[in-house]
């Protein structure tokens, strides 16, 4: 695969990810339909999906899970540490708009820059 054809791949993923976690923040998080209707029959799928997102928001799992593949990436030497550095990143994104900002802008950083670093010669 070429160099070009896996950038344009991973920004082609990671904007579908951005876009996907920008409409599940406005639509579930915030949606102002789903507090009453949650109130009322908090069985509802919809809903058991909106309580446990939001106490993986409230935690920081996806922060946190974003940035140690992000350290783990940018220590690892060679193919693996940019393989990492995709779940890093893509991981981080959902992170970035789902209240996790502080760590989330600082694991896209790490794992933008690993993906970006150039490979060592002998």
């Amino acid at each position: 695969m070429s160099r070009y054809l896996s950038s344009t791949a991973l920004l082609i993923v990671a904007a579908l990810c951005l876009a996907l976690s920008v409409a599940l923040r406005y639509q579930l998080m915030e949606g102002a339909q789903w507090v009453g209707l949650c109130v009322e029959a908090p069985q509802q799928l919809a809903c058991q999906v909106r309580a446990s997102l939001g106490w993986l928001i409230h935690f920081g799992v996806m922060a946190w899970a974003s940035l140690v593949c992000a350290v783990l990436a940018f220590v690892l030497p060679g193919a693996w540490g940019k393989r990492l550095a995709v779940p890093a990143l893509l991981l981080a994104l959902p992170a970035l708009v789902l209240y996790s900002a502080s760590l989330g802008v600082f694991a896209v950083v790490l794992a933008l820059l690993r993906w970006v670093r150039a490979p060592r010669t002998a």
